[in-house]
């Protein structure tokens, strides 16, 4: 089986990936939008206070618990999440499809960009 794969093979994987990620994070946003909109869609909006960011969607266990309630910010918010990770999705497909073609050269590049990415989402730097 593995023998057949091919670098095009790995290329409409990596594609179908991207393509998923997007839209299932698209829908995944206007689900929350629809469901805050019907919640706060006739709330007047006071401009003369800042109104930062909710405290529950700050936090990964805020986020899983404002899903399960079904509060429209921690759906939207989970969205732009599998929206932001949907390349680093894209980049382990890369390193898998360079370890089957036992790319050495490429596979560590992959694992570099890899840990650069990761510890920059971490440490809350970036560049």
């Amino acid at each position: 089986m593995l023998k057949n794969f091919k670098d095009k093979d790995m290329q409409a994987v990596i594609g179908w990936v991207l393509r998923a990620g997007v839209l299932i994070s698209m829908l995944i946003v206007f689900i929350g939008g629809c469901v805050y909109i019907s919640r706060h869609g006739r709330t007047v909006a006071n401009y003369h206070e800042f109104k930062g960011v909710p405290a529950f969607i700050q936090t990964a266990s805020g986020i899983f618990h404002g899903i399960i309630t079904g509060r429209g910010r921690a759906i939207i918010q989970f969205g732009i999440i599998l929206l932001i990770a949907t390349p680093i999705v894209r980049v382990i497909f890369s390193a898998i499809g360079f370890i089957l073609e036992k790319d050495h050269l490429y596979t560590a590049i992959t694992f570099i960009v890899l840990l650069i990415i990761i510890s920059s989402a971490l440490s809350g730097h970036a560049g």
